[in-house]
């Protein structure tokens, strides 16, 4: 039984040394892992910066290297600590420093060099009433390090859902909790960075952010027969989701591409309208905007269309080779091809007859002398 329990005694301190020598093994190996990832440091543009390499005393000997080149010399040395002044963006970069005189790296830092976040520019609107609204934001001024938003959303006394908009970063959505509330809505979002964080809020009341898309698939065609008109249809925008219990009432301007000035109709809840007083033979350019016919604003101006209004296809041209004189006159007949060849034998017979009466000519101009 005495030896069993020396052996019990034994088997135990061996298992508790084995378990102390692993623990050292796995501290070691952690503590050399973290050396070889690169640990993220974030500093103010403008600011002095120090970088300790590791844990290393105070009297270690130690060189750094920068993207893998070596420091340059105006870079403050102090021990285990890397000083640069009033460092910018060209400061950014992967830090490695090694332990002399072996040269064995002992730590690495990823230097990323920016500003604090300032307050956002924060918009909502609602394009989809009355379903919901969304709410985009967007930074005045870059940080150059990573900025999150944190977005809050409340309403009579209580914080709304908020999803994020899948299609944009900096957008998220919100359902109505009730449709014609009077309580307004407050909006807060902060931009958080590891410098800093800044936030914004604005308050609203429901009809004062509803605005419509611009309408859709709008077409302008000349009317046959009629120089001065021309025929204007479009869409509903496809995310107004209730038309028939949320009606849109539409503005329609107009403007031929010689002129400045625009003509405007505003129309109840038509999707076409008849232009009468188009110039003839002008191209005009066309666009339509949206409203609830009861709150909000007018949507942005549709995609422009162009149109010409009619014009009449030009008469035909008939063209005549031969033009008959029908006054009864007789008309001299055109000289055929070989006429100058008879005018010239004409002229060759009177020359021969002249050289043959010369003499006799000559010699009784000589008697009556």
């Amino acid at each position: 039984m005495t030896l069993l329990c020396v052996c019990l005694q034994m088997a135990n301190l061996v298992t508790s040394l084995c378990c102390v020598v692993l623990a050292a093994v796995v501290v070691a190996y952690a503590q050399r892992r973290s050396q070889l990832v690169a640990r993220n440091q974030y500093e103010r543009m403008g600011s002095d910066v120090t970088m300790q390499c590791g844990s290393l005393d105070n009297d270690a000997s130690v060189s750094w290297k920068v993207n893998g080149t070596d420091v340059k010399a105006q870079h403050h040395l102090e021990g285990p600590r890397l000083m640069l002044n009033e460092v910018d963006l060209g400061h950014n970069g992967l830090y490695s420093c090694f332990q002399n005189p072996h040269g064995e790296r002992r730590d690495t830092i990823y230097l990323h060099i920016g500003i604090p976040p300032r307050e956002p520019t924060v918009t909502c609107r609602s394009n989809t009433y009355p379903k919901g609204f969304y709410c985009s934001w967007h930074q005045l001024h870059p940080t150059y390090i990573p900025t999150t938003f944190e977005v809050d959303v409340q309403h009579n006394q209580r914080s709304l859902e908020v999803q994020q908009d899948p299609d944009h970063k900096n957008r998220c959505r919100v359902r109505f909790p009730e449709v014609f509330s009077s309580f307004p809505y407050k909006v807060n979002v902060t931009a958080v960075n590891a410098l800093g964080k800044a936030s914004s809020t604005i308050s609203f009341e429901e009809s004062s952010i509803v605005k419509p898309d611009p309408p859709e698939r709008v077409t302008a065609t000349p009317i046959r027969l009629n120089a001065r008109r021309l025929e204007v249809s479009w869409h509903s925008p496809a995310t107004w989701p209730d038309i028939d219990n949320f009606p849109l009432k539409y503005f329609l301007r107009y403007r031929p591409l010689i002129r400045e000035q625009w003509q405007h109709v505003e129309l109840s809840d038509s999707t076409s309208h008849t232009i009468t007083d188009a110039y003839a033979g002008k191209e005009y350019i066309i666009q339509v905007a949206a409203k609830d016919t009861e709150i909000g604003t007018w949507s942005d101006w549709s995609v422009a269309v162009h149109a010409t209004p009619w014009i009449e296809d030009p008469l035909p041209i008939t063209s005549t080779t031969e033009v008959e004189l029908t006054t009864g006159a007789k008309t001299s007949p055109i000289p055929s091809s070989n006429a100058p060849q008879k005018a010239e034998n004409s002229v060759g017979s009177a020359a021969r007859l002249l050289t043959y009466f010369s003499p006799l000519l000559l010699g009784i101009l000589l008697l009556l002398m």
